[in-house]
């Protein structure tokens, strides 16, 4: 199992905090996994920490749009089924993965904005006023950045989107990805995190890959369902994400992205200063984590 809390300039001082952080996240699902639970249970529980955590630009710890707000985006992706399950613009929940997997479980694959929310209560998710949602760090940038949209703003639209992948016991793979979205983004901004194939996607005859990035420039390479047919086409997961982030590279988008394959073979890479992540490849016992 491997999670990442995003790969951008992780400021220094943030950067134990992040590596913490998803190592417990790690935990949380490898803890699932070893009472011979699912993939999906352990991402989408995985995911959740991290959402709830409040370091990473997600859930707790998100950025705020340009009025101000926490909007959340989600997707899930469960490998034997090839069932999704994708959530965009919700507020006042504290953990968007929740919601997308209760998608996930329904006759829909994407709810939106407010019907989104209306579905989470529906289903007796936890709701929260929106306010809880706005962390002092975030509020801080958003206050002296207020007014500001960067003539460049293409250049910087990406933030520490956080996500999860798994193999199981039984073979199977899932993977999810939730985020916040990039700091002062104009209302209605998603990005690649809730799109099947962009920024999550889980096909147990090929690979699960959650990425991270700058999503309109990575959206178009449809990134995390090419490094998953790049396994199909023999690669180990190190060298679809290699090959991946090359891509990326070549788009002129920066990012990072995580896969695993059903032996539970993990790959990692990024071509941004730092990527937080924490992984236990199969095989071994030694958790692997960043950034250092």
């Amino acid at each position: 199992m491997a999670v990442h809390g995003g790969a951008y300039a992780i400021p220094e001082e943030e950067r134990e905090a992040h590596r913490r952080g998803c190592r417990q996240a790690l935990e949380v699902g490898l803890a699932i996994l070893n009472q011979r639970g699912s993939s999906l249970d352990a991402v989408e529980a995985a995911v959740a920490t991290l959402e709830e955590d409040g370091t990473f630009g997600a859930g707790r710890g998100a950025a705020l749009n340009e009025d101000g707000e926490v909007a959340l985006d989600a997707g899930i992706m469960d490998g034997r089924s090839l069932a999704t399950g994708s959530v965009a613009a919700l507020q006042a929940v504290p953990a968007a993965v929740r919601v997308a997997r209760k998608v996930l479980a329904s006759q829909y694959a994407v709810l939106v904005g407010e019907g989104a929310l209306r579905f989470a209560r529906r289903n007796g998710l936890l709701i929260c006023d929106p306010r809880e949602l706005i962390s002092e760090r975030e509020w801080r940038r958003w206050a002296a950045g207020h007014g500001e949209q960067p003539v460049d703003w293409a250049q910087h639209m990406f933030s520490d989107t956080v996500g999860a992948v798994a193999a199981d016991s039984r073979g199977h793979l899932a993977a999810a990805t939730a985020t916040g979205g990039s700091p002062r983004k104009p209302k209605g901004r998603v990005g690649d995190s809730p799109f099947v194939g962009c920024g999550f996607y889980a096909d147990d005859a090929t690979a699960a890959v959650s990425t991270t990035g700058h999503g309109e420039r990575l959206i178009p390479l449809v990134w995390a369902k090419y490094a998953a047919d790049t396994v199909a086409g023999g690669a180990t997961p190190q060298e679809a994400a290699e090959r991946s982030v090359s891509l990326a590279a070549s788009a002129h988008a920066r990012g990072g992205m995580i896969i695993v394959n059903h032996l539970g073979r993990i790959g990692v890479a990024w071509n941004t200063p730092q990527m937080a992540f924490a992984l236990l490849e199969a095989g071994t016992d030694e958790i692997q984590d960043g950034p250092s």
